[in-house]
């Protein structure tokens, strides 16, 4: 007989965000989810079922499976991101609960930053309005490949196709608009059940799938193999024993795409070059190895290597620069004005670096940029030009979320201060990349 684990592991994993605006029923629609996916235990719904009943409501509220916090439950709101780990026979989920309010807005990056998928819920009585607009915008930034668009509430306008139909239309056109390549809309009610796990009896005019079955079904494409390899180095292996006096072998985690032994390779920012010699993985010498896998690389050649070096395949290797220009997402309470001091964080290396210029700031609601704000604050999103102190090899964030993205740090006391997303803002827009010289901190 085929255990659990042993199920699970031949199944996919889809990562998924959720959002919505304040009272959209985002945690209600969560926690259906996991309801009638059987996901709940005995004692978690026996707990929902006796706070439910106390403030005398006649059937479980759902939103508490998911509204963790007590700060959460009394206002009756999400204020941060919450992971639900979840599974059916036919895929594992990892679920980011993202907030609703306008204020949230870094929590949601933060939520869709690994998403291959996120769920857009609107309340089918209010239609599309800004919040709506924010996060398609903040799913097209982030290159999260699918979205569904949940319109919720449908019991609350008598399941109406039409009115369905019209918000529908709106999302698609203002979501294609911003390069969001699949969007899927859902007509749902989550208090009622429709069309969440179950199908409803009340939409006899839509012929779609499930929320679940359209997570359970939609092509996973975070495929990294398919993108040229890149290896961050994490740390150098010198044993320097009598069983291995000469061994020197970097370690760390692929990013992205395969590695071969006899491969060609070069070393960035060096720029230096050599062959794959040998692959170790979980101390044992193979031929293949690929993403996300954790390896340890030995090279035909004694170069000169450290942390935070990146091995790439002779033929791909991206762009050298010292000039980073990108959109971020500033996270911290504490602003990022230009002239800032900062450090930039970008796989396993960490360089000093200026904010050299902040062209515009983003606005959401209408997609208009305001130029040179100055500063960005909490929640903003904008362009900036940073300078590092020393070289770095960025791939787009179109091409890799992987190697396409950073962090902005404060160097005095390590807060994040902004996360980053290297190249042109949406996904209509050509890619671009520069090249210095190197130069110091003072620059």
């Amino acid at each position: 007989m085929t255990s659990t684990t042993e199920q699970l592991s031949a199944t996919t994993l889809l990562r998924f965000a959720t959002a919505g605006s304040v009272d959209d029923g985002k945690s209600t629609l969560v926690g259906r989810l996991l309801h009638d996916s059987k996901s709940v235990l005995e004692d978690q719904l026996e707990a929902v079922e006796r706070v439910s009943a106390d403030r005398g409501q006649d059937a479980p509220d759902l939103a508490l499976l998911t509204d963790g916090l007590r700060a959460e439950r009394e206002q009756g709101i999400t204020i941060d991101v919450a992971y639900r780990y979840f599974a059916t026979a036919r895929r594992r989920f990892i679920l980011a609960d993202t907030p609703g309010h306008v204020q949230y807005t870094r929590n949601m990056v933060t939520g869709a930053s690994t998403a291959e998928l996120a769920v857009v819920l609107v309340d089918a009585r209010n239609g599309v309005v800004e919040q709506t607009r924010r996060h398609a915008a903040v799913a097209a930034l982030l290159r999260v490949p699918h979205v569904v668009l949940a319109v919720n509430k449908m019991d609350l306008v008598d399941y109406q196709e039409s009115v369905f139909a019209a918000i529908a239309e709106e999302f698609t056109t203002y979501a294609s608009e911003l390069g969001v390549p699949e969007i899927t809309a859902i007509p749902i009610s989550a208090l009622a059940g429709d069309n969440v796990v179950e199908p409803s009896a009340n939409m006899d005019w839509y012929g779609g799938p499930t929320v679940l079955e359209h997570l359970e079904t939609v092509p996973v494409s975070h495929d990294l193999t398919a993108c040229p390899a890149r290896f961050p180095v994490q740390y150098v292996i010198r044993p320097q024993t009598a069983e291995h006096p000469d061994y020197r072998g970097y370690a760390g985690q692929i990013a992205s795409g395969v590695l071969r032994v006899g491969e060609a390779v070069t070393v960035l920012p060096s720029g230096k070059s050599s062959v794959i010699e040998g692959i170790d993985a979980l101390g044992e010498p193979v031929d293949i190895a690929w993403a996300p896998q954790s390896v340890t690389l030995r090279l035909a050649d004694d170069i000169d290597i450290s942390r935070g070096d990146l091995i790439v395949p002779a033929g791909s290797a991206p762009a050298v620069t010292q000039d980073v220009e990108a959109t971020v997402c500033h996270v911290a309470d504490q602003p990022l004005a230009v002239g800032a001091r900062v450090l930039l964080k970008h796989t396993t290396r960490t360089v000093k670096a200026i904010v050299k210029d902040i062209p515009s700031k983003l606005t959401l609601d209408d997609l208009s940029q305001h130029p040179d704000p100055g500063q960005l604050v909490a929640n903003d999103i904008g362009r900036v030009v940073v300078r590092t102190a020393e070289p770095l090899a960025l791939d787009a964030y179109a091409d890799s979320r992987r190697t396409g993205s950073f962090l902005l740090i404060d160097p005095a006391d390590g807060t994040t201060l902004a996360a980053g997303m290297a190249g042109e803002s949406f996904a209509s827009k050509a890619e671009t990349a520069s090249v210095q010289d190197e130069e110091g901190w003072d620059f």
